[in-house]
């Protein structure tokens, strides 16, 4: 009988395509894993992997075995969820992946309203890129991702909560911090650094600006936004940040100005994404607003 451990035991070995690193992954030891694979592809009369010294290849038929296997582990995590949604609201623990654009300025905002609300709730973060995150949607390795659209979510729900603008940073003795607003023409003149491959607040940054990516090439760079945002502030160019942004980027920069784009907004709109068969969808819209009202009243502390 094949079971669901073989089957866990054959996705981290696809995932990490070494026997050794598979099996720190699942906690045990290599031969353990080596033997549940074996018994795993005895019980299906097929080989899935292709294994020497120096790699470990999936076979033709193996990738659709594991392409199935995942299908199954994800309908098991739904099965566990759907047994626990008759529940009080956000009874059960959820595993939230939110991109880095996004991430070190909501969770400020939301998690105190979350927590005086939901005491109980207990939520696990994890932090990646966009693509990353909805590949772990789709398969089932989080609950949920907070993302920025316009993105392609083929095959997912979403459910956005929030819009907002992007602004341009300069120190305050710089003459584009006199403008009322900034326009693509300013900031292309003002040597605009952009996130590097990858991060959807670039895409919607050209998007918006309606700049040819090939051209600002030379603009992008693989630092973090909070980096950028430094030299910045230290006359070396500009960079778009969030509105979401604004508060810590006074707290902590008293010489930083925010010009808001000329072009018109919202820039973003930000979006839970699940499943289309999540069992815990109602948790997710109650999440969506609490998150909006936590926003709102943020708002007008302002």
């Amino acid at each position: 009988m094949i079971t669901l451990r073989q089957l866990e035991f054959a996705l981290a070995v696809a995932k990490h395509r070494h026997f050794k690193r598979a099996a720190e992954d699942c906690n045990i030891s290599q031969s353990a894993l080596s033997l549940g694979i074996a018994e795993l592809e005895k019980q299906l009369d097929t080989q899935i992997f292709e294994r020497n010294n120096k790699q470990v290849l999936i076979t033709p038929i193996g990738q659709d075995i594991l392409t199935r296997a995942q299908r199954v582990f994800s309908e098991v995590s739904d099965l566990t969820t759907r047994a626990h949604s008759h529940q009080t609201p956000l009874a059960y623990p959820m595993t939230v992946g939110i991109i880095p654009t996004i991430a070190p300025y909501l969770l400020p905002k939301v998690l105190p309203a979350l927590r005086a609300n939901y005491p109980e709730f207990r939520m696990t973060i994890v932090e990646q890129q966009t693509e990353r995150l909805l590949e772990q949607v789709r398969y089932g390795h989080i609950d949920t991702a907070i993302i920025a659209l316009p993105y392609a979510v083929d095959g997912l729900h979403s459910f956005e909560f929030w819009s907002e603008d992007f602004f341009a940073v300069f120190p305050k003795d710089d003459i584009h911090a006199k403008l009322d607003t900034i326009d693509s023409e300013d900031l292309a003149t003002a040597n605009l650094m952009l996130l590097g491959e990858g991060h959807c607040l670039t895409d919607q940054t050209l998007s918006v600006c309606h700049f040819d990516r090939a051209q600002m090439k030379s603009s992008f760079s693989d630092a973090s936004l909070n980096t950028l945002i430094q030299m910045a502030l230290a006359n070396m160019g500009t960079t778009l940040v969030p509105e979401m942004a604004l508060d810590q980027l006074h707290l902590q920069n008293q010489n930083a100005v925010a010009v808001p784009l000329a072009e018109k907004g919202p820039h973003r709109h930000i979006a839970f994404v699940t499943r289309l068969n999540y069992a815990r969808v109602d948790d997710v819209n109650l999440l969506g607003k609490v998150f909006k009202q936590a926003f709102e009243d943020a708002a007008h502390q302002d």
